[in-house]
C-alpha cells in the first residue's frame, strides 16, 4: 500500500474528526483505510429530509494523484445503488481531478449534485414522493448492512430506539398499512425502480463547472491559506 495515500487519508480523517462535515459522517474501515464509508443525512425542505444515505469511497493506491470511486448503497431515488457514479470528482473523470481535493470536498460535492436533477451515469429518475418514501425507509435498509452497523452504531441505536417506541405503543394506536396495501405496493415499486433504472448511455457534464466551483469554495473553507 502506498505510504503517501495512507498518510494523506489518515490526515484527512483526523481533520474530519476535528471539524465534521455538515450533515455528513465519514470514516474508513479499520481493516482498509482505502475504503471509506459515509452517511449523508438528508436536509430539511428537500425530498431527502429525514433520510440517511450510506455509501462508499474506494481510493486507489495512487491517491491523491488519482480520484476515488464513489458509490451509494442506500436507495434514494437519485442514484442507482452499488454503482460507480459519474462525477467530476470521481474516477470517471481523472482529467478533472484536483489532488488538493479531499474526502470533505468529494462528499460535499456529491450531496450538492444529489440535490440537483442533472442526469449522469448511475443516476435515475424518481418523483419527490418516491424519494420521500425511500427516505423514510432508509435507516431500516441501512441497518441490514454489516459495515453500516459496525461503523455507524449511533445510527443503529437511533433505529432501535424508534422501533422500540413503535412497539411500546398500545396495539390500537398502531396505524400500520396492510402488508398488501397501497403503501406497501408503493414501497415495492420504489425498490423495483431502483433495481431496474434506465441506463444512461452517456455521462452528462453540464454541471461540471458548477460542481468544480463549489468544490473550490469548500476547499478554501477547509484549508485556508
Amino acid at each position: 500500500m502506498n505510504d503517501l495515500a495512507v498518510k494523506r487519508l489518515q490526515r484527512e480523517y483526523n481533520a474530519i474528526r476535528k471539524s465534521p462535515i455538515p450533515n455528513i459522517t465519514a470514516r474508513p474501515l479499520e481493516s482498509n483505510i482505502l475504503e471509506w464509508h459515509y452517511v449523508i443525512e438528508g436536509t430539511q425542505d428537500t425530498p431527502y429530509e429525514g433520510g440517511f444515505y450510506h455509501g462508499k469511497l474506494k481510493f486507489p493506491t495512487e491517491y491523491p494523484l488519482r480520484p476515488p470511486a464513489v458509490l451509494m448503497m442506500t436507495p434514494s431515488g437519485r442514484f442507482k445503488t452499488n454503482r460507480r457514479l459519474c462525477l467530476s470528482m470521481s474516477d470517471f473523470h481523472p482529467e478533472s481531478w484536483n489532488p488538493m481535493w479531499s474526502v470533505s470536498t468529494i462528499l460535499t460535492g456529491l450531496y450538492s449534485f444529489m440535490l440537483e436533477n442533472h442526469p449522469t451515469l448511475g443516476s435515475i429518475d424518481a418523483t419527490h414522493e418516491q424519494r420521500r418514501r425511500l427516505a423514510a425507509q432508509s435507516l431500516a435498509f441501512n441497518c441490514a448492512d454489516s459495515n453500516f452497523r459496525d461503523l455507524f452504531s449511533d445510527l443503529v441505536d437511533l433505529h432501535d430506539q424508534r422501533q422500540q417506541r413503535v412497539s411500546d405503543q398500545p396495539a390500537d394506536l398502531h396505524d400500520l398499512p396492510a402488508p398488501n396495501g397501497p403503501a406497501a405496493a408503493a414501497a415495492a415499486a420504489d425498490m423495483a425502480h431502483h433495481n431496474a433504472g434506465e441506463p444512461r448511455p452517456l455521462c452528462f457534464l453540464a454541471c461540471v463547472g458548477a460542481t468544480l466551483a463549489l468544490l473550490a469554495l469548500v476547499f478554501v473553507a477547509h484549508y485556508p491559506s
